[in-house]
C-alpha cells in the first residue's frame, strides 16, 4: 500500500470510544503528536501506521477511511408529501429485525442476530436511509415504558452521530460490558448514560478510563398497533 492523504475517521472513532489522543498513543505506540496530524488530516499516515490503528480500534483497516462509512444526520423521523404527487422521492430500504442488539452491526451480524434471537427471515421497511448496516430491534418486554414498550420496534442506524441527548444502542462496562438503549450526554471529562424512562439512576463513565462505545443511534420507531 502507497503512502496516501485520504482521510481516515480517527477524531469519530475516538469520540465514539470515548479516547482522547494520548489514550490511543498508548494503545499504538505512536506519537500524541503525530496522531494529531493524522485525526485533522494534516500529516499522511502510511501502512504501518493504518494497521496499528485498525488494531487499536478493533476495526477492519478499510473501516479507517472517511469515505468507506459517510455519516449523515439527515435522517427525519417524518417525511413531508410535496403538494404534488410527482414530486415525492422516497427511498426504502429492508432492515432486518433482530431480537437482541448485534455487538458490530453489519449485515451478516445481522443475519445472526436475527437467528439466534427467533426472528429469522422477518423484515421492515424504513425511510430514507441508504445504512446498509442498519438493524430494527423488536422490544421483548415493557423494561422502557412509557417512552417505548413491548412490541415497538426501534430502527437503529450506526451511521447517524450520536449527540448528546440523543438514544441509542450502547456498549459500557469494563469487566462485563453491558449493551443496552440508552440517552447519551457528553461532557468533558464524562460520558453519562441515562435509562430512556428517567427511572433509574444516571451511570458516569470517566473518558479514556471505562470502556463505552456507540454501536447506533436510533433513528425512526414503528409501533405495533393491536
Amino acid at each position: 500500500m502507497s503512502i496516501s492523504s485520504t482521510a481516515l475517521r480517527v477524531k469519530e472513532l475516538l469520540r465514539e470510544k470515548g479516547w482522547t489522543t494520548k489514550v490511543l498513543a498508548e494503545k499504538t505506540g505512536m506519537s500524541e503528536s503525530y496522531l494529531t496530524h493524522i485525526k485533522n488530516g494534516t500529516r499522511r499516515w502510511n501502512e504501518d501506521s493504518l494497521k496499528k490503528l485498525a488494531d487499536a480500534f478493533e476495526i477492519d483497516p478499510i473501516a479507517l477511511f472517511a469515505q468507506h462509512r459517510k455519516r449523515t444526520d439527515n435522517i427525519k423521523a417524518e417525511v413531508a408529501v410535496p403538494e404534488h404527487a410527482g414530486d415525492v422521492q422516497l427511498s426504502v430500504q429492508v432492515v432486518p429485525v433482530t431480537g437482541e442488539i448485534p455487538s458490530n452491526p453489519s449485515p451478516y451480524n445481522n443475519q445472526l442476530a436475527q437467528i439466534t434471537s427467533g426472528f429469522k427471515d422477518v423484515f421492515v421497511p424504513a425511510l430514507n436511509s441508504s445504512d446498509q448496516n442498519m438493524f430494527a430491534l423488536s422490544l421483548q418486554n415493557n423494561q422502557l415504558a412509557p417512552v417505548f414498550v413491548k412490541g415497538d420496534l426501534l430502527i437503529i442506524s450506526p451511521e447517524v452521530w450520536t449527540h448528546s441527548g440523543d438514544i441509542a444502542a450502547v456498549e459500557y462496562g469494563n469487566e462485563t460490558p453491558v449493551k443496552a438503549i440508552m440517552q447519551v450526554t457528553y461532557t468533558d471529562d464524562f460520558i453519562v448514560l441515562e435509562s430512556v424512562n428517567h427511572k433509574q439512576s444516571p451511570i458516569a463513565l470517566v473518558r479514556s478510563k471505562d470502556h463505552f462505545r456507540i454501536i447506533g443511534r436510533i433513528v425512526q420507531r414503528q409501533q405495533r398497533f393491536a
